[in-house]
């Protein structure tokens, strides 16, 4: 067993886990508790990779603003657009989805066909109305994470990998946390950084499960002829059926699918590969060569789809960093800035002044 005791033991070294980390490392001692070989290799490690305003919904917006512009400052980001595309019969749909996001702060422009045949010509005739965000781009995934965890081992944030916790016991002082391996650590606080084991991680603390659930999400990467330009717009269907991206002159290509799962080493089914296939070939003029290669990943999500900051209300130094669906890389540098600053009793800085960290807290599901 480690005698030192720790303020912080976050639970799960992904992108939750590696960036609220760093946030707290400048003013706590940290460990993060690691269940696999390597930090990243859930989540994290099998992202579609992309920033986009509108992606979580309006409630979203908040912190996925803000952190694109820490993005940018330091080089994450290479620029794409998206677009939103309809038939139509959507076209009411389209109108709600611009409707929706008025005051956020999104830029979002309506588009006709000729507009969306301009970026798009494969697009079949029937797709007529397109949204169009011009600030969507691609997110250096792999870099934004290692950022974090260059960032905590420079603070003194301790990784302990393959790490699996087995057991939360609350004791004077705060809690020791036992490994399956057989390692014991003592921290003060825990934070459940544990994406999609956060529910079975607050069961182990004796919290009430948030309902916190994984989703599959599948992903196939495609040969197409002609071959795929560079700049081609991420393209999401307004009905949620599909969405695809270029990369390096092939496809990647998405049944934008949600198959509730249990928490697992996630691997792509062929069903969920096939109905990809049979969505893109209805909707394109691309002629498919190859499934060059497929996988998959969780992506969870609290029962109102926003994400879940704060200490449990229930049990006293049991902190909540988790419920962030597809939409937690995309809204880290400001999460875990909020995160941190909750955590710690901080007041808001400029990165984190417009938004309200009560709408997340897991308060939220335990009124009445």
């Amino acid at each position: 067993m480690s005698d030192a005791l720790y303020d912080f033991a976050v639970i799960g070294a992904g992108m939750a886990g590696a960036s609220i980390a760093a946030e707290l490392s400048p003013h706590a001692r940290v460990l993060v508790l690691e269940a696999e070989d390597a930090p990243g290799y859930h989540s994290t490690g099998r992202s579609a990779a992309f920033w986009e305003e509108c992606y979580g919904g309006p409630g979203v917006v908040p912190l996925t603003l803000p952190s694109g512009d820490f993005l940018r400052e330091h080089g994450f980001l290479k620029g794409r657009g998206a677009l939103y595309v309809g038939r139509g019969e959507d076209r009411a749909k389209m109108d709600a989805f611009v409707t929706s996001f008025e005051g956020t702060g999104v830029t979002i422009e309506r588009l006709g066909r000729a507009g969306l045949e301009e970026r798009i010509p494969q697009m079949r005739g029937e797709w007529v109305d397109a949204i169009w965000e011009p600030a969507c781009a691609d997110i250096d995934v792999a870099g934004l994470h290692q950022h974090y965890l260059k960032a905590g081992r420079a603070a003194g944030v301790e990784l302990a990998v393959r790490a699996r916790v087995a057991a939360l016991a609350r004791e004077e002082g705060g809690w020791r946390i036992a490994c399956e391996d057989g390692r014991e650590f003592r921290a003060e606080k825990v934070v459940n950084a544990a994406g999609a084991w956060a529910d079975p991680v607050a069961r182990l603390a004796g919290a009430k499960p948030l309902g916190i659930d994984p989703k599959r999400r599948t992903v196939a990467q495609l040969r197409v002829s002609p071959a795929a330009p560079d700049d081609l717009p991420l393209t999401l269907d307004i009905n949620g059926g599909f969405y695809f991206k270029s990369d390096n002159g092939r496809l990647w290509l998405s049944p934008h699918d949600e198959v509730p799962t249990e928490p697992c080493d996630a691997a792509p089914e062929e069903m969920d590969v096939a109905l990809a296939i049979d969505r893109f070939e209805r909707v394109t003029d691309w002629r498919i060569e190859a499934v060059e290669h497929r996988w998959a990943g969780l992506r969870s999500f609290a029962p109102d789809r926003l994400p879940v900051y704060g200490e449990d209300p229930q049990v006293p130094g049991f902190i909540w960093f988790a419920g962030q669906g597809g939409f937690g890389i995309q809204t880290a540098p400001a999460a875990a800035r909020l995160g941190a600053q909750v955590m710690l009793g901080l007041g808001p800085d400029a990165m984190t002044a417009g938004i309200d960290a009560a709408r997340y807290s897991p308060a939220r599901f335990h009124a009445g």
